[in-house]
């Protein structure tokens, strides 16, 4: 392992963002134009455009900063260990929250809402967050130290730090995506939102048996 490894992986994250982003933005302009092709209900344009301090907007930008530290963590330890499951897990991760959050920050373009929040993070579900200053922006996100300690690690040893930092950062996205199911008023999230819950709470129970194997507590 190089030093180079993690600067590889971030242009690789940042390029895959990229290129996700341009794919839902291409869908997105089609369910717009088309409708009554996108959508069983053939749901207007107007339907699909919330207030920019709405429950949709709100859920569509914090959790596409919990998905881009997640993919990133699945990015550092996919180059720190050599253990297939815990890497196609890491794969599986990046793919698909990669390309969730393009869908969510290409919904925020179509509905022309800005794509970070005049406010802090979390006022769509009622909360109040006190900056730490640690590098944890919302519940269930690793700090800077965390993520330096994953990033120092190898082996097993990365292996468990990510199963368990993962663990709590897919019970915090669940949270928030059960609350962004049960209150947001387009189909678009509200459908997102209930397929993230169930993978993640999936994915928790894969990464309680993965720690179970490693002899390691959640």
């Amino acid at each position: 392992m190089t030093a180079l490894a993690p600067a590889r992986s971030t242009r690789r994250l940042v390029l895959a963002g990229a290129s996700v982003l341009l794919v839902a933005l291409g869908l997105v302009a089609l369910m717009v134009v088309r409708p009554s092709a996108a959508s069983p209900s053939g749901a207007s344009s107007s339907q699909s455009a919330p207030a920019e301090d709405s429950v949709d907007a709100g859920f569509a930008r914090d959790m596409a900063i919990h998905h881009q530290q997640a993919v990133e963590m699945s990015f550092i330890v996919r180059d720190r260990t050599d253990d297939e499951d815990v890497r196609r897990l890491a794969y599986d991760i990046i793919n698909t929250q990669a390309n969730q959050r393009g869908m969510m920050l290409g919904w925020l373009e179509m509905w022309g809402l800005p794509k970070s929040a005049s406010g802090p993070p979390m006022e769509w579900m009622g909360h109040t967050l006190t900056p730490t200053g640690d590098g944890s922006l919302m519940p269930g996100m690793a700090t800077d130290a965390e993520l330096a300690a994953l990033t120092a690690a190898k082996g097993e040893k990365a292996e468990v730090l990510f199963l368990r930092l993962m663990t709590v950062h897919h019970r915090a996205g669940a949270d928030m995506a059960q609350a962004a199911a049960g209150s947001a008023k387009t189909d678009a999230i509200r459908n997102l939102a209930e397929g993230m819950v169930r993978g993640q709470q999936s994915e928790i129970g894969l990464m309680a048996d993965m720690l179970k194997d490693r002899g390691a507590k959640p």
